[in-house]
């Protein structure tokens, strides 16, 4: 028999017609299915009014609309006595979760994905940080921690682990480019925090032309920036996403804070350069084939140069990366888990 884990999550969850879940968020579709081989996983999350794109291979969720539904489903997961539980990021929700686990003595593993004290402050504002200070600060207590970049534990006693999405299939094939056509490409969630509309600012007045993928429905981004850009819903079914990051030369990352950003990963598993700005640096590790520039047009043309004029060499220097695994990261959780 297996052992149950509960995984609570922040991330919006959509329930159609047919009793089938969708998300957005990729983590949320596939560490729940994979770690299902092992235990007995059920997640709870928050509904969502809008559709969403993935579709979670999973029966055993349970989501709310408010407060009160919430906790009605974490107290009815107490009945089982050897429940574990899985907090997948910590937010107002998650941190109320983890709060009744200690009181109610239950094992609860806590997985950082991101720093919290950036993206708060990115949100929020002046007081983003000192609230996730408050919510970390006690959320980490009797609680186990896991997390994507050691900066993260802040100090504190935890497992690092390395995220991945990559299969046999993503290093296989790799198609060639003509770099002597620019073509960038961004791939993620069109948010304030994730750098988008700043990228698409400093591109507004160039010849630069960014295709924008995202696993989100009904994105509409103003024409303010000029005609300089595309944007894609996309559902990536059996990786099927490939093919945008084969069909461009550069991707860009323009976040203002990442931990660990799997696409980065991905470009990089496909053989292509990376351009991050500098207030995310620390992703680049000891990865080939990842550039950094400051956030302004005269920096982001001279990292572009440099690539197209030694795409062929960067290329080779790719090619020597040893990139974490799909089957790699979910062992580690197993482990943890375990």
């Amino acid at each position: 028999m297996k052992n149950k884990i509960f995984i609570i999550t922040n991330e919006s969850i959509y329930l159609n017609k047919d009793d089938d879940f969708y998300c957005d968020n990729i983590d949320l579709k596939s560490i729940p299915e994979e770690l299902d081989k092992f235990f007995d996983i059920n997640i709870i999350g928050r509904r969502s009014s809008s559709k969403r794109s993935k579709k979670i291979n999973l029966k055993n969720i349970n989501i709310f609309n408010n407060f009160f539904s919430y906790m009605i489903e974490i107290i009815k997961s107490f009945k089982n006595e050897n429940t574990k539980y899985l907090i997948i990021s910590l937010s107002p929700y998650t941190f109320l979760a983890s709060i009744f686990f200690k009181i109610f003595s239950k094992h609860h593993v806590i997985y950082l994905r991101s720093d919290g004290y950036k993206e708060y402050k990115s949100i929020l504002g002046l007081f983003g940080p000192a609230i996730y200070h408050f919510i970390f600060s006690l959320g980490k207590i009797k609680a186990k921690l896991i997390a994507c970049r050691k900066h993260l534990l802040r100090n504190n006693e935890g497992i690092v682990v390395n995220p991945s999405q990559l299969n046999k299939k993503w290093f296989k094939d790799i198609k060639q480019v003509n770099s002597s056509t620019t073509k960038l490409l961004y791939v993620g969630r069109v948010r304030v925090e994730k750098g988008i509309f700043s990228l698409l600012n400093i591109l507004r007045d160039t010849n630069y032309f960014l295709t924008i993928v995202t696993s989100e429905k009904n994105i509409e981004i103003k024409k303010d920036y000029n005609n300089n850009f595309e944007v894609i819903s996309f559902e990536n079914y059996n990786d099927s996403i490939i093919q945008f990051y084969d069909n461009h030369t550069i991707t860009i990352l323009p976040s203002f804070t990442e931990a660990h950003p799997q696409v980065l990963d991905e470009a990089l598993a496909r053989c292509r350069p990376v351009i991050v700005f500098s207030e995310i640096a620390h992703v680049k590790r000891d990865r080939e084939g990842v550039y950094i520039c400051d956030r302004n047009i005269n920096s982001l043309n001279n990292s572009i140069n440099y690539i197209n004029n030694n795409y062929e060499n960067i290329i080779n220097k790719i090619k020597t990366n040893k990139l974490p695994t799909k089957d790699e990261f979910i062992q580690e959780l197993k482990k943890i888990l375990d």
